[in-house]
Parts: structure tokens; C-alpha cells; sequence
């Protein structure tokens, strides 16, 4: 079982989130319209190793040819909008408002990262997640035309490799992210790579000087 706490009885501050995932625990909520959230430390953590990360040749072939727009960082609100939409890749969502104002807040402040796959002036896929040293917590991801949430996903690893980051949190494997070389590690092997990424520079950006 996934080490998950009562909901919270104090308020929530996006200094505090920092020191969770520091800590590595992580806050989510039941559902949508739930006004509690919880703490989260699975036992096996999902991870996928950037140094053995996977892009399938199918998804190289789409990552030549598809012809949409890759951006970072310029929409978070219609982002986690649409990963908190039920929709094509979701029956229901665990992000509540709770989720929406504390990450909104860390994206302010520049912890909170997004990548966004437009379609002209459409927001078709994209994902989130928090940067913290040189670990990154990839938190949702979603999709409105097929393949974009794993284009948003193939971004993101070649954006981390080039920033030198140490680690990608995925939390979970899911098949979709096993197809990236996702992976599961015991929890005391996770909280070492913690230790060690969270002790490191990164380059969020160094992708686009290149």
C-alpha cells in the first residue's frame, strides 16, 4: 500500500509542497470535488531513468512529422485544465481546486513547470510538473488529439537530458509510460536518487539555446 495519510488538518503553503517533495511525498486529492488533500509515498515510485529513457521509432516518426507547436511555460491554467478534464485519456480527475491554487502559486514562483502541444490556437496535449534542483516530478499529463500527451512526454526527456537532470518522477508506471522506459523502484532506492538530484543544478531551459 502506498503510504497515504488522513487529509490535511493545516493550511497549505507552496513552501510546504517544496519540502514535501523533498521529502518525497507527494499531496494528491479523492476527486475533483473533493476539498481534502492527502500525502502520498508509494512504495514502489515510478521513474523513468533519463540516461535509458525509450522513444519508440514509431513516435520518432511522429515527433519528425507532426505539425503542431511544442511550448513551455506559457499557459498553466488551460494545462491543468486539461489534464483535470475528463475526456479522451480519463474517466475522472484527482485535481481539485485545492491542487489548482497551490500549483498555480508554484508556477509563479517558477517551480512548477508546463509543456504545451498547440494546434494552431488550440491547446491539443501537454503535461506538468514540478522542477526542484535537478529532479523533476512530472505530475498529469493529458491529450486531446492522438499521440500529443506522448509528444509533450518526448519533449520533456529531451528538455531534461539537455538540462542535466538527475531524475524524472513519474510517481506511477502506467503502460503508457513503460513505453518510455518507465520503471518501478523500491522506495528507499528512490528517496537515495531524491538525495542526491535535489542536491544539483539544472537547466530548465538550456534546450532552447541549442
Amino acid at each position: 500500500m502506498s503510504r497515504k495519510s488522513d487529509p490535511f488538518t493545516v493550511d497549505l503553503t507552496p513552501e510546504l509542497i517544496i519540502r514535501a517533495y523533498q521529502s518525497g511525498i507527494f499531496p494528491m486529492a479523492e476527486d475533483a470535488e473533493s476539498p481534502d488533500l492527502f500525502w502520498v509515498s508509494p512504495p514502489l515510485r515510478g521513474i523513468i531513468p533519463l540516461d535509458a529513457a525509450h522513444i519508440s521509432r514509431s513516435l520518432r516518426k511522429t515527433l519528425r512529422d507532426h505539425p503542431y507547436q511544442i511550448r513551455v511555460d506559457t499557459d498553466f491554467a488551460a494545462t491543468i485544465e486539461g489534464c483535470a478534464t475528463s475526456g479522451t485519456d480519463r474517466d475522472s480527475t484527482w485535481i481539485n481546486a485545492e491542487i489548482r491554487r497551490l500549483y498555480g502559486a508554484l508556477f509563479a514562483r517558477g517551480y512548477v513547470h508546463t509543456v504545451e502541444v498547440w494546434d494552431g490556437p488550440d491547446l491539443v496535449g501537454g503535461l506538468y510538473g514540478v522542477s526542484i534542483g535537478a529532479a523533476f516530478f512530472g505530475e498529469s499529463m493529458f491529450h486531446r488529439k492522438t499521440d500529443c500527451s506522448k509528444i509533450a512526454m518526448a519533449h520533456l526527456i529531451e528538455r531534461l537530458q539537455a538540462g542535466n537532470y538527475r531524475l524524472l518522477d513519474t510517481q506511477f508506471v502506467t503502460d503508457h509510460l513503460r513505453t518510455f522506459g518507465g520503471i518501478e523502484i523500491p522506495r528507499e532506492d528512490y528517496e537515495l536518487r531524491l538525495a542526491d538530484a535535489i542536491t544539483h543544478q539544472s537547466d530548465w531551459r538550456a534546450l532552447d539555446a541549442k
